[in-house]
């Protein structure tokens, strides 16, 4: 692995902990919406993210690729599959006062737990921070490989 396909790694590692952060936030941002009835619910939602492995090395070619080649993968960044809508149920409350409030009196709250997504966006946070220091790092790489010729 060169140190320019580092740039690409940590760049799609960010691009993935943005979408993850900007989930977070809509979950949060939507935690105490209310309702009428369920299908007007809003559902918490999350980032599904794979990694993208190698093909070159996954194949063993004769350029360098592993003996161990099919548990041994040589990572290329992570791929974003898609936002997912969280399927555990949503909380129905009796409050026949509330202006919102169906027929039988009850209200519907998503199922976003506050907890969980503050635990979320500080994780999202910190990988965030790790690739651009990442990329900081083999940005300083290179421009001591530059200056090895003076």
């Amino acid at each position: 692995m060169s140190l320019n396909q580092v740039f690409d790694i940590a760049g799609s590692g960010m691009n993935a902990q943005s979408l993850r952060l900007n989930t977070v936030a809509s979950n949060m941002a939507n935690a105490e919406t209310v309702s009428s009835s369920i299908d007007q619910t809003y559902r918490a939602r999350q980032a599904v993210f794979a990694t993208v492995f190698n093909e070159q090395q996954a194949m063993g070619d004769s350029l360098g690729g592993s003996l161990f080649a099919p548990t041994d993968q040589a990572g290329q960044g992570v791929q974003v599959l898609g936002v997912v809508e969280s399927d555990a149920e949503l909380q129905s409350r009796y409050e026949p006062d509330h202006p919102m409030a169906n027929e039988e009196g009850y209200v519907f709250y998503p199922n976003v737990n506050v907890v969980e997504e503050m635990a979320n966006m500080m994780a999202a946070s910190r990988a965030y921070q790790t690739n651009v220091e990442i990329m900081n790092t083999a940005k300083t790489m290179l421009q001591r490989v530059l200056t090895l010729g003076q």
